[in-house]
C-alpha cells in the first residue's frame, strides 16, 4: 500500500533519475591514471566504483533534500529545502548558547524543551549580531504553526563535529525566534538511513550533547514523520524502481571507461 500519491511517487522517481544522468553526463573519473588499480581490477570496474562514491558525496543535495521537499508537502503547510533562516542573532543567545554547550560538555544531561526555553528567554533583546545568511536544509511549518526544522546528515556523521552540529540547531532556534518569538520549534539531525540495520543505529555515539528523543530522527522516523506511515518503504522501492529503468544507461556509460 503507497502512503504516498502518484503525483507524489512521480516526482519522486523524476528527481532520482534527473540527478543521476545529470551525475553522468557531467562526472568525470578524478583520477585519470590508477595503472596497479586498473590491471587488477578492470577500469570500468574502477569508473564505476568512483562514480558510486561521487554520488554519495552529492546524494544529500541533489536527492535526499529535494526528496524530502516533496515529501513533506503532502503533509504539511509549508515545505522549503535549502530555506533562508536569517541573519540576526541576540547576543545574548549567543551567550546563553554557549552556557548550554558547557554545561553538557560538563556532563549535564541535554534537555532539549529546557534548552528552547533557555534560548527564547533572550532571543529577542536588544544587543544584536549580524551573521552570513544561514540556511536550513528541511523547513516544515504544520498546519498549527509549528516549526521543525532539519540538518541532513551522511549516515555516519563525524563524532569529533558533535559539538558543533549542536550549536547550528540551537543557533537555528535563536534566529528564528529573533523574528518569531512565540513559535513553537524544534530542530533535529536527521539521517536518511540505518547504515548499521537490521541493528537499532548506534545513538549511544551522539549521546551526551543530544537529547535523542528531541533532536534526531534517523531513516524510517525521519521519513514516516514527513510523509505518514509506510513512506520509507514507499521510498526505497522508488529507488528501485528508477535503478532498474536507468541501469542500461549506467551499463553504457560505465562501458566507456574499458
Amino acid at each position: 500500500m503507497n502512503t504516498l500519491s502518484k503525483k507524489t511517487i512521480d516526482k519522486i522517481e523524476k528527481t532520482i533519475e534527473q540527478a543521476l544522468l545529470t551525475k553522468m553526463e557531467s562526472y568525470s573519473p578524478e583520477t585519470k591514471n590508477m595503472p596497479f588499480h586498473y590491471r587488477l581490477l578492470g577500469k570500468d570496474r574502477m569508473a564505476l566504483f568512483s562514480f558510486i562514491h561521487s554520488i554519495n558525496t552529492t546524494f544529500g543535495i541533489s536527492i535526499f533534500e529535494p526528496i524530502s521537499e516533496i515529501v513533506a508537502k503532502q503533509k504539511f503547510a509549508q515545505v522549503k529545502h535549502q530555506y533562508i533562516l536569517g541573519n540576526s542573532i541576540s547576543e545574548e543567545a549567543q551567550s546563553e548558547i554557549q552556557h548550554i554547550i558547557n554545561d553538557l560538555s560538563f556532563g549535564k544531561n541535554p534537555d532539549k524543551i529546557e534548552e528552547i526555553k533557555r534560548i527564547r528567554k533572550v532571543a529577542k533583546t536588544r544587543n544584536v549580531n549580524s551573521l552570513k545568511t544561514v540556511k536550513v536544509d528541511l523547513f516544515v511549518k504544520d498546519f498549527n504553526g509549528e516549526i521543525f526544522l532539519f540538518d541532513l546528515k551522511t549516515a555516519k556523521p563525524n563524532i569529533s563535529n558533535f559539538k558543533d552540529f549542536k550549536r547550528t540547531l540551537l543557533e537555528w532556534v535563536a534566529i528564528y525566534l529573533f523574528n518569531n518569538p512565540d513559535a513553537e520549534i524544534h530542530s533535529y539531525i536527521a539521517i536518511p538511513y540505518n547504515p548499521y540495520a537490521p541493528k537499532p543505529y548506534e545513538r549511544w555515539t551522539l549521546k551526551g550533547m543530544f537529547d535523542l528523543k528531541e533532536e534526531l530522527l534517523v531513516g524510517e522516523e525521519f521519513w514516516d514523520f514527513l510523509g505518514g506511515k509506510g513512506t520509507y518503504n514507499n521510498l526505497l522501492n522508488c529507488f528501485e524502481r528508477v535503478g532498474i529503468r536507468i541501469r542500461p544507461k549506467i551499463d553504457a556509460y560505465i562501458k566507456k571507461f574499458k
